[in-house]
């Protein structure tokens, strides 16, 4: 986790598995979960900042609440 943080300074850890990217100026929010081990990232919700602030982060799967 350290490594994704010094190279995207935006990113905010959730989880040992989920990270949140800001995109554009953060109107964006990019949630994936990360296996490190097999270097698997899977797209797991993304959309605008107020439609964030809708979901629980720790368990949105893409293509729902």
């Amino acid at each position: 986790m350290a490594e994704v943080k010094r190279h995207y300074r935006t990113a905010s850890v959730v989880t040992a598995e989920r990270i949140v990217f800001n995109i554009k100026g953060n109107d964006y929010r990019l949630v994936v979960a990360v296996d490190f081990e097999k270097r698997i990232v899977w797209i797991k919700w993304i959309g605008t900042h107020s439609e964030y602030e809708q979901i629980d982060v720790t368990k949105v799967q893409y293509g729902g609440k």
